[in-house]
This record gives structure tokens, C-alpha cells and sequence, in this order.
């Protein structure tokens, strides 16, 4: 049942979404007509209400990547398609206890957030304390405030926490950090970095050879949806391609020692695949 401070999904025939935040006594408006959050407060979610104007609206609890994109945000957020493959890659899931740098506006850590409860926890570093109180508020409106420590310094200074389980940069120049990010991971921890060039990606690998990081993976994800139309059923004419590249590495300190010191030598250590080098 929803119920006063909820978030709920209305979505119009059209496809639209609408976000709301249920309040006793409260109206959503749209040329479509009005809903009034009294007719959801203390039904069931999963079902058609009408507007004054006999508009169907359909309500629903909405997803953690509908969360995400509905934040008050004034930095870009990381994608659904990208922050997805943070969370499967590094093992973000419940009791997990991971950094991120930098915050913006919480989207991923909205993400994040929600996948670590009820028993990890999230600590966020951001150095504009703007964009800090404006993930902290939208944090609390999703109602995961509690699972997150925000901070706002300069990561030049280190992370306060020691032996975390994954470590997650989103910043300029991430490779000015791999020593506050060996600091605080524990071995065998995940490190991921967003990097939306190759320049960057570059700077990045250059600076992790000779370092303690094995399996490393760097990926671009695109997304393409199709019209859903049984006769014509094809992809639609947009897509979202490029976002940012995506660089995953596990932490540990002997492969500085058994590699002859490059990224690229870490790889034989790797499992098999289809994918491996031929010997």
C-alpha cells in the first residue's frame, strides 16, 4: 500500500513518467488533468487511476534507476547502462562497504545506496560542499540517507576508511590517487574509475603498470532500444551511445611482486576464456 512521503511512478499514455512524493492533501498537475495523492495514499500500487479529465495514469513503485534519474541534480549523473556494470563488476550488494569519489549530486550514490542496505554502508567524498548538500537531500528524499557518509575534502588528503571492500573514482584525474585507493582497500578489493576519454583512460593504465593490480577490464557499454511493435519491430532512430569508458582492477599486492611490473603481464594470471591471449 502507498502510503504519505512514498515515492510513486505515475506514467501517461504517452510514456511520460512523473515522480511524486505522496502528501496528504496534495494535487499532481499536468495538461492531462489532475490526480490527487489522497486516491493513492493507502492503495495499491500496480493499477490505473484517472484524472479529472479521465486521463489513465498508471502507478508504480518506481525502480532505483527511475530514482536516480529523478534527482535534482546540476552535474551530469552516471547513466543506468554504466552505473549498472559498477554495481554487477565490483560486487556492490548487500553489507558491501565501498568509497566513491566524487559525489555531484548522488545519483550513483542513490545506486550504490540502495544495493549495500541494510548492512553496508556508502562513504561519498565531494569536494564542493554545494554538491554535497545537494546529495544529502536527495538521498533522504529516497529514503537512504542512513547508509552513507558524506564528506567533503580533498582526496589528495586520503580516505578515512581502511580495508573496504571497493573503491569507485569519478574524478578528473584518478590516476593521481591509486595510493589513497591501495590505502583503503582491503586485498583482493574492487577498483573501478570513469573516465570519459581515452586520453584519460590512458593516463590511467599508464600510471597503474608496475602497481598492484590484477584483472584489469576497461569497457564502454551502449544502449539501444527497439520500438515495441510486433509489425515493426526494429531499433529506435536514437540510442545512448558513449557515456564514458569504465576501468575495473582487483587489488593485490603480490602481483607487483610475481609480474615482471606492467598491466598487460597481470593479464596471464587471469582465468581463461574466450577472450584470453593465446600463449
Amino acid at each position: 500500500m502507498a502510503q504519505v512521503g512514498d515515492r510513486v511512478l505515475l506514467i501517461d499514455p504517452k510514456g511520460k513518467r512523473y515522480m511524486l512524493t505522496l502528501e496528504a492533501g496534495a494535487s499532481f498537475h499536468s495538461n492531462r488533468g489532475i490526480v490527487h495523492h489522497d486516491d493513492l495514499i493507502g492503495q495499491p500500487l500496480g493499477r490505473v487511476v484517472y484524472s479529472h479529465l479521465g486521463t489513465p495514469f498508471t502507478v508504480l513503485q518506481p525502480s532505483i534507476a527511475d530514482l536516480a534519474k529523478a534527482i535534482k541534480r546540476t552535474t551530469q549523473i552516471i547513466y543506468p547502462k554504466d552505473s549498472g556494470q559498477i554495481v554487477v563488476r565490483m560486487n556492490v550488494c548487500a553489507g558491501t562497504h565501498i568509497i566513491e569519489a566524487g559525489t555531484g549530486s548522488g545519483g550513483l550514490t542513490t545506486i550504490l545506496a540502495h544495493a549495500v542496505a541494510p548492512t553496508g554502508h556508502v562513504y561519498s567524498y565531494e569536494q564542493r560542499p554545494e554538491m554535497t548538500a545537494i546529495a544529502e537531500r536527495n538521498l533522504a528524499k529516497v529514503g537512504l540517507r542512513d547508509y552513507v557518509t558524506f564528506y567533503t575534502r580533498d582526496i589528495a588528503e586520503g580516505f578515512e576508511e581502511r580495508d573496504v571492500d571497493a573503491v569507485f573514482l569519478d574524478v578528473r584525474e584518478p590516476w593521481r590517487y591509486l595510493h589513497q585507493v591501495v590505502e583503503a582497500l582491503t586485498p583482493g578489493g574492487f577498483f573501478g574509475a570513469l573516465l570519459p576519454t581515452v586520453n584519460q583512460v590512458s593516463a590511467l593504465v599508464e600510471a597503474m603498470e608496475g602497481g598492484p593490480w590484477f584483472d584489469v577490464e576497461i569497457i564502454e557499454t551502449l544502449e539501444r532500444r527497439w520500438k515495441v511493435n510486433h509489425a515493426r519491430l526494429r531499433p529506435a532512430d536514437r540510442m545512448v551511445a558513449h557515456t564514458a569508458f569504465l576501468l575495473f582492477a582487483r587489488y593485490v599486492p603480490e602481483v607487483r611482486a610475481e609480474t615482471e611490473g606492467t598491466v598487460d603481464d597481470a593479464v596471464r594470471y587471469a582465468p581463461k576464456g574466450e577472450d584470453a591471449p593465446e600463449e
